[in-house]
């Protein structure tokens, strides 16, 4: 049996860039090809760490019926309803659906939340993603390259000062052009 991992999941712009200057990202919204994909790989999560922007920004697949329409759309939301969620922010007093506030550090809550489970888990949020990849707590990286240079905006890595190595292990190119990539931390010692 494969150990729990935690992953880092984002669409990101050619040049590297998960939100443009102005904090817009709504050249990343996936076809329907690629939303399926993200709904497999999401089915496969046994929780969720994230900042308090990204959870606002999905709170609405828990709250807003509308996005239940279509049979796609209500796969997705009883999926990310399902999944334990764990909320960074300095600012929210609660949370809503199956999401509670940290209590913990990035270290402590990432290995609570893989304890918690025999699945893999998710971290997202640019600033959240970047503590945990400083930590060394990131052990898989997924891209979803949007055919778009943006030039500027939120980064999806934060600078590092000691090289991060990684194996590509899967890639798929979507009809829309955009290009997944998989890599995962190499574990050889040279890292």
């Amino acid at each position: 049996m494969v150990d729990a991992v935690l992953i880092y999941s984002m669409s990101v712009s050619v040049d590297g860039f998960i939100a443009d200057r102005g904090g817009a990202f709504g050249w990343s919204a996936p076809g329907e090809e690629q939303f399926r994909f993200h709904l497999e790989q999401t089915r496969e999560l046994g929780g969720h760490l994230c900042g308090r922007r990204l959870y606002q920004t999905m709170l609405p697949w828990e709250t807003d019926p509308s996005l239940r329409d279509n049979e796609l759309g209500a796969a997705f939301a009883d999926v990310w309803c399902a999944i334990p969620k764990v909320v960074f922010s300095r600012t929210l007093a609660s949370v809503q659906g199956n999401a509670r506030l940290a209590e913990g550090s990035v270290a402590e809550e990432a290995a609570a939340a893989l304890d918690a489970t025999d699945k893999d888990v998710s971290i997202g949020g640019a600033g959240l993603a970047a503590a945990a990849i400083e930590l060394g707590l990131v052990d898989e990286l997924r891209m979803f390259r949007n055919p778009v240079v943006v030039g500027g905006g939120t980064p999806f890595l934060p600078p590092v000062t000691d090289d991060v190595r990684l194996d590509l292990v899967e890639t798929r190119t979507f009809g829309s052009r955009v290009i997944y990539e998989r890599y995962r931390r190499a574990r050889d010692g040279s890292d």
